[in-house]
């Protein structure tokens, strides 16, 4: 039984509303004005609301927007007006609205609207509490509702961000529930059998992550892959961490696939940029681990979540997690200091210089001192960059031809980890 909110001026058609709805096993909650739908909606939590535009205190888009503005639109919203236009019904989807009806409303369009609406909140609902503890600062509602606005389009969407970004979370906002949800970690079969998880992943989302290390055959596997989509009703997810218009400049990543790829495509914000929601994000997640019964009872105190706060993390929510996890484990009292954050951050910070730089030694002549220098420097960053060649070139300026050079000439040991 769905829990569904009526929101109309008109005494006559909130009735008969509710009584259709009731007698299809729904329970209904009425409201004539936004001020008592702003009451039933923060008591009752709604799976579904029908909301008239033309009401005479505050119309349904002013509400909608309200609601948008401030991250609760966590179920499907039906738009209503007896003087409907195009344009109107537009600005509504854009806005969050699942579907417009058009009064006076057909039972038939009623029921089958409402019925797809709900099938379709069931999974928003299921994943929204997911992703609703990356916070609520204006930059994660932002997301939130341009990934919301994606919702009934079947075209594979590309998501970038820095590494370490939730891209799981963000793909399985869209993702129905109870549908197949397959993440392959290996990409091999890309290039050897591109059509094998189709059918695995049918009526549901398959999520491919960091395809800018994918290889040539794996890039042409994925695009035969993309033909297959609809066959299967597959949507598809891409994450990225790396610059793929640089891959395609470098001839490292094939443009045609590219231009498939980039026609949807959306940018995650990094920590740094709602860096406010931090201390709620990482007692959110301490809790989960208590609740699990992973850690006894523990708490962070005010200092502790200032300092996470206003650390920049560098590999972003997959660093956060394993830091929250790592305290969790690890601090000794029921309470996680300030100095114990700072011991657990300086654990997953890079060594600023090179265990090898102390056998430098500044008597050498010049040419063989910056032999010397630059063979460390490149070191240094090869274990920064875990040998990623790509990631290497950007940072140290170099095209990866003249990097490649550059590395056998000071006789330093690689492998082409991204080609």
């Amino acid at each position: 039984m769905s829990n569904i909110l009526v929101v109309d001026d008109e005494a006559g058609i909130r009735e008969l509303l509710q009584e259709i709805l009731f007698d299809e096993g729904h329970q209904v909650r009425l409201a004539e004005n936004a001020v008592d739908a702003r009451l039933s909606f923060e008591q009752n939590s709604p799976d579904l609301v029908l909301l008239d535009i033309w009401m005479p205190d505050t119309d349904g888009i002013t509400l909608l927007k309200e609601w948008a503005a401030g991250g609760k639109i966590h179920m499907p919203v039906i738009m209503m007006s007896g003087h409907g236009t195009i344009d109107t019904a537009v600005e509504a989807t854009k806005i969050g609205a699942f579907d417009f009806l058009e009064k006076p409303i057909a039972l038939q369009k009623l029921l089958h609207t409402v019925g797809r609406a709900l099938k379709q909140g069931a999974g928003r609902s299921k994943h929204t509490s997911s992703f609703s503890i990356l916070g609520k600062s204006p930059v994660i509602m932002d997301l939130q509702q341009r990934l919301q606005q994606l919702a009934r389009s079947r075209a594979p969407i590309l998501l970038l961000g820095e590494q370490g970004s939730p891209f799981d979370l963000a793909a399985q906002l869209l993702h129905p529930a109870d549908a197949p949800w397959v993440a392959p970690e290996d990409m091999a079969w890309l290039a050897t059998s591109p059509f094998d998880f189709l059918p695995k992943a049918e009526g549901g989302t398959l999520f491919l992550k960091e395809i800018a290390n994918l290889g040539k055959l794996e890039q042409r596997g994925l695009s035969l892959l993309i033909s297959r989509l609809e066959k299967h009703n597959v949507r598809l997810f891409c994450s990225s961490c790396q610059a793929l218009a640089q891959r395609v400049a470098e001839h490292a990543f094939d443009a045609d696939l590219y231009q498939m790829l980039s026609a949807i495509s959306l940018s995650l914000p990094s920590l740094r940029e709602h860096r406010d929601d931090i201390p709620e994000i990482a007692k959110r997640l301490l809790l989960a681990l208590v609740e699990a019964k992973e850690t006894s009872p523990k708490v962070f105190n005010t200092a502790a979540l200032n300092a996470l706060r206003l650390y920049d993390w560098p590999l972003n929510w997959g660093q956060l997690q394993n830091v929250v996890r790592t305290l969790a484990m690890t601090s000794l009292a029921d309470e996680i200091s300030a100095q114990d954050v700072k011991h657990v951050l300086a654990q997953f910070e890079p060594d600023s210089v090179p265990a090898s730089s102390s056998a430098f030694s500044f008597d050498l002549p010049l040419r063989e001192a910056r032999d010397e220098f630059e063979r460390l420097y490149f070191e240094h960053h090869l274990a920064k960059a875990e040998g990623n060649m790509s990631r290497i070139a950007d940072t140290v300026g170099l095209e990866r031809t003249h990097l490649y050079r550059k590395l056998k000439q000071l006789d330093i040991k690689f492998s082409r980890k991204s080609d």
